[in-house]
């Protein structure tokens, strides 16, 4: 078996792609992603966006605290209306394996609600109810549409993106995509993120049995190239213009805190950012935040406060 995977993955790429999504773990299993109620999110509307024909996206579109009571029972017109409420908008892209209605991505919509965000977040094509197979220009794609979709909406609200684990990297493809096009989104929140996908493939847990494989870049890492999976988060910043915020847990099992923090010192560097603000927030093995706890932090609503509140005010100058 040992000898058997590495080959088997180099005759057939999409297995190694299919690592990296995930998109076909569905945890936990039972959920109605049509009733974001159930996961204790009242004020919580379900839609469904057609990016392109053959392509349909379930989206969640969690309110503000302050409109959580006018909220219930309403119809999707008023929660799209209710993006045009002076609130800013948080678009939340997550990372592989799960839905929407992962339970710390619920716990973190709840904390950002709570502090006075919209919240609208999705499932890229080939996840949960989403239709469609992924891919990497299909998942920045779908990110895309919805950021537009939001921005129809929202009039002069900051609409900020966060990007978790593989999200990060869907959201520098898609910022910078932004930035080409001179619609910079108000700020970019990476959490766990990582350099590039083969940096990040070479130090996930899966790889560690094989690190020392002889060939192991040829083996595992190259299939990932050839499925056309970069996630070069590296390059991407190199073209990014809008504050930038990193968050990473030093006891991060999945993408290692070195290479968030090899991220940040490229972005710090790079003249992309001359202008703006470029921010680094390391949070204490003894805190036990991990891979996706984060949201669970005390010193959250500050450091976005303090970050998002800077990023508004050059928003405005």
């Amino acid at each position: 078996m040992y000898i058997a995977i590495p080959f088997l993955v180099k005759l057939c790429p999409a297995i190694q792609a299919k690592l990296v999504f995930l998109n076909f773990v569905r945890v936990p299993y039972f959920i109605d992603l049509k009733r974001p109620q159930d996961q204790g999110l009242n004020h919580t509307c379900n839609y469904y966006l057609q990016p392109e024909e053959d392509v349909t996206i379930g989206v969640w579109h969690t309110v503000p605290a302050a409109l959580w009571k006018n909220a219930r029972g309403k119809d999707q017109l008023w929660f799209e209306e209710a993006l045009g409420s002076s609130h800013p908008v948080i678009l939340y892209l997550h990372g592989n394996a799960g839905t929407r209605g992962g339970d710390h991505r619920v716990e973190l919509y709840k904390v950002l609600s709570s502090l006075g965000y919209h919240v609208v977040t999705f499932d890229y094509r080939g996840w949960g109810d989403s239709i469609g197979s992924p891919s990497e220009r299909g998942m920045t794609y779908d990110a895309l549409h919805v950021f537009d979709w939001i921005k129809a909406r929202s009039g002069d609200n900051p609409v900020y993106i966060w990007g978790h684990s593989l999200g990060t990297g869907v959201a520098t493809n898609l910022v910078r995509r932004l930035c080409e096009r001179e619609t910079p989104p108000d700020a970019l929140i990476l959490e766990s993120p990582f350099t590039n996908i083969r940096e990040e493939a070479r130090s996930h847990p899966f790889s560690v049995i094989y690190r020392y494989f002889p060939g192991f870049d040829w083996f595992f890492l190259d299939p990932i190239t050839t499925s056309g999976i970069k996630f070069a988060n590296d390059e991407n910043v190199k073209y990014i213009s809008c504050s930038l915020l990193i968050l990473h847990a030093e006891d991060d099992p999945v993408v290692p805190f070195h290479l968030g923090k090899k991220l940040y010192n490229i972005a710090a560097t790079s003249r992309s950012f001359r202008d703006y603000k470029v921010q680094f927030v390391p949070f204490h093995t003894d805190l036990g935040y991990r891979h996706k706890y984060i949201y669970r932090s005390p010193e959250l609503p500050r450091i976005l406060r303090e970050f998002l509140g800077k990023s508004e005010h050059e928003h405005h100058h």
